[in-house]
């Protein structure tokens, strides 16, 4: 591989920037506190996780969200209702992505389908997804990483014509439009994280997205042991009443599901947060910009599709491989205590993993060159909205020296 003469800068600033920082404010935390000062009060799912799933779903501009306990419980239960819906079959998934959503489709019975990414985006490259969309393919389980859009009219229309689920992984990228259109309000079905990094965040937690009313109703009774007395329709409840007199109408199970509940703790903070979102998401666009204005394009790749972007992080890759200018990158910016994650969403490609390696073979990483460059040269930064977009250039300029 090829060697940069450049050395690292003989003083290393401090610049003391974490991944995340007061992602959960003070405001949020007064609002927990003002609930739990009444008496006796209710803090298991109730009348908050209600409100702040319709509240979630105005925002995103969808019929129905179901609050769960993380986005990985959201792949989960989704991956549980596609099987219970469409049964089995295969489902393509990117090899850039956070584990539950290869695992989720694994530990459903579905055969995953690999894909490379688009260098631009660091989503899956949608002409390849089409390229082995095959009869027995179920969905396409797109992620957008870290705050970019990884979807095309093209793989839209080419879904659309075949009739196969899109199923959106929006855990990193609240807020990012296509076409003017959130995403996670184009596919069938879409998954968010709540997780402390992210861009708006319950400490833990994830949402469940959909517009269609028997996804709806499958995913609440996945969410909470598969009891058909968590639905929200009459008619389904009684359907069942009627079906099987002989249960108790408080304990039918419908699936062998799961308990992936939230809490009206969890739910009273994403309401907090959930006004001043799309404010914090303008900070971060902005600082993002800032960031990828200011990097040398000879050393890294400056060139990502931006458009409708909203990016919890800064994305740093190496634009040709160089492992000496790698160590160096990492030891400066260790040295100058800025945080970072190599490989980006997930720790790089996922074919690589011990988990992985088991199901498809030890050596199948080789075919996705563009994720293993990824793997190897590429990190991701902290964005946040209390970042100060004046320190970004003299981030970026240590980088430059390199």
């Amino acid at each position: 591989m090829r060697s940069e003469t450049t050395t690292a800068p003989a003083t290393v600033p401090d610049l003391n920037w974490p991944l995340m920082n007061n992602n959960i404010v003070r405001a949020d935390l007064d609002a927990v506190i003002e609930y739990l000062q009444q008496d006796n009060p209710i803090l298991t799912q109730s009348k908050n996780v209600r409100a702040f799933e319709e509240e979630w779903s105005k925002w995103l501009g969808v019929k129905y969200s179901v609050f769960v306990n993380s986005g990985a419980s959201a792949n989960l239960i989704t991956m549980a209702a596609l099987r219970e819906i469409a049964g089995p079959g295969e489902v393509i998934v990117p090899t850039l992505t956070w584990v539950s959503d290869i695992s989720s489709v694994l530990q459903n019975g579905f055969k995953p389908v690999f894909v490379d990414i688009n260098p631009r985006t660091l989503g899956m490259d949608n002409e390849q997804v089409i390229a082995k969309l095959t009869p027995q393919t179920k969905a396409v389980f797109i992620t957008h990483v870290l705050g970019y859009n990884a979807l095309s009219q093209l793989l839209l229309d080419e879904l659309k014509k075949r009739n196969i689920l899109l199923i959106e992984d929006v855990c990193e990228s609240h807020g990012a439009t296509f076409k003017g259109r959130r995403l996670g309000s184009l596919g069938h079905v879409s998954n968010f994280s709540f997780y402390y990094a992210h861009h708006l965040s319950t400490i833990e937690g994830g949402m469940v997205c959909t517009n269609d009313p028997q996804w709806h109703e499958t995913i609440r009774m996945f969410r909470s042991h598969g009891m058909t007395r968590e639905v929200t329709s009459d008619a389904v409840k009684q359907s069942y009443k009627d079906k099987f007199p002989d249960l108790n109408p408080d304990f039918i199970f419908a699936f062998p599901a799961y308990n992936v509940r939230s809490t009206e703790l969890n739910a009273i903070i994403g309401r907090s947060q959930l006004p001043r979102l799309d404010a914090n998401n303008k900070l971060r666009t902005h600082n993002l910009q800032i960031f990828l204005e200011n990097l040398d394009p000879a050393k890294y790749r400056t060139d990502f599709d931006t458009e409708g972007s909203s990016n919890y992080a800064f994305t740093l890759v190496l634009k040709n491989p160089d492992l000496a200018l790698r160590d160096r990158v990492e030891k400066t910016l260790r040295q100058a205590r800025v945080e970072f994650r190599r490989g980006t969403a997930g720790g790089g490609n996922q074919l690589r993993q011990p988990y992985a390696r088991k199901w498809v073979g030890e050596r199948e990483f080789e075919k996705y060159p563009h994720v293993d460059h990824v793997h190897f040269h590429g990190w991701y930064i902290g964005n946040y909205p209390d970042l100060d977009p004046a320190r970004i250039p003299g981030l970026c300029a240590l980088l430059n020296s390199l």
